[in-house]
């Protein structure tokens, strides 16, 4: 009994031993195996490893590719246009002894701190050269520039036991205080644009008015010109006949002309003319009556019946009023009752 009481405790403890010396390595990870901070043994291959219970710990890492975004910078290229700019990089633990000599307990967190102070050093130092502008960093171009930041970082980092897997701009703005003055540039720009177009745009109108307004005169010069002459050559065969006429018979001729004359003053609102017997306009007519009397001249006796009955007969417009209309009516009325 005392035997098997004593052997139950040292079981125990050569279990818990033999459990604390055996340690599991993931494929996703690498471990040392440290005795008093000093490295005993590195295990970068899966499956299980052995230390001494105690004395000895075991450290994993992460073997896998990690992620880090950078924190936002201001650069100044070659042309003096600063940009804000920030980055992400891929990267692994690639000697894990040189890591951890390098940042010691602090793990990834000092590893990252580190890792981001050589990113931007590195940024600003591709992204300031000589030859690069803000046009290129803001181009196609920005890829090899990524390329470059990389190949820095990762020669940098090499100290850190680090590999750099890629580095990739993410953001490339202008600063807000010089974005402002950017859109207002860029406003003016297109104002002063807009403008010019306008000015060539009003040029261009004013000449094609003035070419217009130049058509137009000369094509109403030229058919005035071609009018008048037009006009000059009938006044002159009409002078001509008038002139044949005049050859002719110039008693005809006068008459002619003052029935013309006369024609011309009874307009189609004042067909009433009241002219003395020894008037221009119908002297000759009454001169012929006068030689031969009415049958010389050749006019015809008429009774006036038969111009009562060639009148036409009276109608009353619509538009009277019925007064007028009535005392008409009555008027006319009496004059048939007289005249029967």
């Amino acid at each position: 009994m005392r035997k098997s009481t004593f052997l139950i405790p040292v079981l125990v403890v050569l279990v818990a031993g033999i459990w604390s010396s055996i340690f599991v390595v993931d494929e996703r990870e690498k471990a040392l195996v440290l005795q008093f901070g000093q490295i005993k043994q590195v295990r970068e291959e899966p499956g299980l490893g052995f230390k001494l219970p105690i004395i000895q710990e075991v450290v994993k890492y992460d073997d896998r590719i990690l992620s880090l975004d950078t924190a936002t910078i201001e650069v100044t290229p070659a042309d003096d246009r600063r940009l804000v700019v920030d980055a992400f990089a891929r990267y692994r633990i690639d000697d894990v002894v040189q890591f951890r000599q390098a940042v010691g307990i602090g793990g990834l967190r000092a590893a990252e701190e580190r890792l981001q102070s050589i990113m931007n050093a590195q940024i600003r130092e591709v992204l300031g050269a000589d030859e690069v502008t803000s046009d290129r960093i803001l181009s196609a171009e920005r890829a090899e520039l990524g390329r470059r930041i990389r190949e820095n970082a990762r020669a940098s980092a090499q100290g850190l036991g680090l590999d750099v897997v890629d580095v990739r701009l993410k953001q490339t703005n202008l600063p807000q205080q010089n974005l402002d003055a950017t859109y207002a540039r860029m406003r003016a720009e297109r104002e002063r644009e807009a403008a010019d177009e306008i000015a060539r745009g009003n040029e261009a109108a004013q000449r094609v008015r003035a070419i217009a307004d130049r058509t137009v005169v000369e094509t109403l010069s030229d058919a005035e010109r071609e009018g008048e002459i037009i006009r000059g050559e009938a006044d002159a065969e009409r002078n001509r006949i008038y002139a044949e006429a005049f050859g002719d018979s110039p008693e005809f001729f006068s008459f002619y002309r003052s029935l013309s004359a006369l024609e011309r003053s009874l307009q189609a609102d004042s067909s009433t003319l009241v002219l003395a017997p020894d008037s221009p306009f119908v002297q000759p007519l009454f001169e012929a009556i006068r030689a031969e009397g009415v049958q010389g001249s050749g006019a015809e006796m008429t009774s006036p019946e038969e111009l009562r009955d060639r009148a036409p007969e009276r109608t009353l417009s619509e538009e009277l009023p019925d007064e007028v209309r009535e005392r008409l009516e009555e008027d006319a009325e009496a004059e048939d009752g007289t005249g029967g």
